[in-house]
């Protein structure tokens, strides 16, 4: 995000000779997007920050994919993937179990009590969304205070970790990039400020506000990064010999921040507004968009609830967060439930939902939408709670056996 800011001392000129209060020199480190040439933050550390004592692999979290064949729309609940017992020994990194992905961007559901490790993800950035409960989000830019209706947007190798205090949960629905994360560029000037027509604006964002400093000797950092096996990607845990975070002071344009979804300005129309009118962020291959509550469509004939539309180039995938959703009555899809409309299928509103959505003048919703634009496939997590019925949903129920 093209938004300077500055945390703790830095020095009057960049790569310059720059003491601590005690005279001992900082090591300067640029942390940068596309080698030099966009987005990058100077970073002051007390101590090397290249230092490694130790290498062992990681094993990630099954990330096995299958194909969606037959080609079928798919209801996923996923506040059945984590039994209640479970919850305060899973951790946001270690415990995430993956639902659907493809090599531009891999969605991921953690229902989570326990702090995780130490975490770099050295593939791409991630847009992990607080669905309920909050955490402390800790990095080497400073922490981050993330609460329900949070988008948490994590730079590529930004270490961190998600610390979760006693007693409390948190439910997390993370969007891993092979990419960067952004506002869509339509949002923005060509110097990077988010425009009048924006539905949000750099008040909105919020960052870290000082630093975080930890004194710790040989710590362990977990770092997902590409590889050569099935999912293109492996894990190896590095043993640092000083805890990372150890920043006294950085400025620059690329850093962790969060955004609430009750920020977000809805822009409605009158006649229904399609997706990209709700659009939050972009990736490479990938959109995200949110649905708020909003006055809907204003004209005397509007259909309030989509239209019956084709996804020729895209996946549709739409997490019900909170409220009423008008389209979906009658499919069983509720709170924590994810519908799956790949490529290639029609979908839209339930059979009667058009007829009870009219002379509507409000809608009381909140989803978040990932659209991409090659197919998904499905993770061990979406297999393991899909409902195996909600393609019957348009027919009521009638289905003739796999013909």
């Amino acid at each position: 995000m093209a938004h300077y800011r500055q945390v703790g001392p830095v020095p009057g000129k960049r790569h310059t000779l720059f003491k601590d209060t005690d005279g001992r020199i900082l090591s300067e480190e640029l942390m940068g997007e596309e080698g030099f040439s966009s987005d990058s933050s100077l970073l002051y550390h007390r101590h090397i920050p290249s230092g490694i004592v130790d290498a062992r692999p990681w094993e990630l979290p099954d990330q096995t994919l299958v194909p969606n064949e037959p080609l079928l729309p798919r209801h996923l609940r996923l506040h059945d993937l984590f039994a209640d017992e479970a919850v305060a020994t899973t951790d946001a990194v270690t415990g995430r179990r993956l639902v659907l992905g493809n090599a531009d961007v891999r969605l991921s559901y953690a229902h989570v009590g326990a702090t995780s490790p130490l975490y770099k993800n050295a593939i791409g950035d991630e847009c992990v969304y607080v669905e309920r409960g909050s955490a402390l989000l800790e990095t080497q830019f400073g922490a981050l205070e993330a609460t329900e209706g949070d988008y948490v947007v994590i730079p590529r190798a930004t270490i961190h970790r998600w610390v979760l205090r006693t007693g409390e949960t948190a439910r997390l629905y993370a969007i891993e990039a092979s990419s960067h994360i952004a506002p869509p560029r339509r949002y923005l000037s060509r110097y990077g400020q988010l425009l009048e027509h924006a539905p949000y604006c750099e008040r909105d964002l919020h960052g870290p506000t000082e630093p975080l400093l930890v004194e710790e000797q040989d710590v362990d950092v977990h770092i997902k990064h590409r590889g050569r096996g099935p999912s293109g990607m492996s894990g190896t845990i590095h043993t640092v010999p000083e805890h990372p975070f150890d920043v006294v002071g950085w400025d620059g344009c690329l850093y962790p921040y969060t955004f609430n979804i009750r920020d977000y300005m809805p822009i409605t129309g009158k006649v229904h507004q399609p997706p990209p009118a709700h659009q939050v962020f972009e990736g490479q291959g990938f959109v995200i968009c949110n649905f708020v509550p909003r006055k809907v469509d204003y004209h005397e004939l509007a259909v309030p609830v989509p239209y019956y539309h084709s996804n020729v180039d895209s996946d549709e995938i739409m997490f019900y967060v909170d409220g009423d959703y008008e389209a979906r009555k009658g499919s069983g899809i509720g709170k924590g439930s994810i519908s799956v409309h790949p490529g290639g299928h029609a979908h839209g509103p339930q059979p009667g939902a058009v007829e009870a959505s009219l002379g509507a003048d409000y809608f009381d919703e909140t989803a978040v939408m990932v659209d991409t634009f090659r197919p998904l496939e499905l993770g061990e997590a979406g297999i393991a709670v899909d409902d195996g019925v909600y393609a019957r949903s348009w027919t009521g129920g009638r289905w003739l056996g796999g013909r």
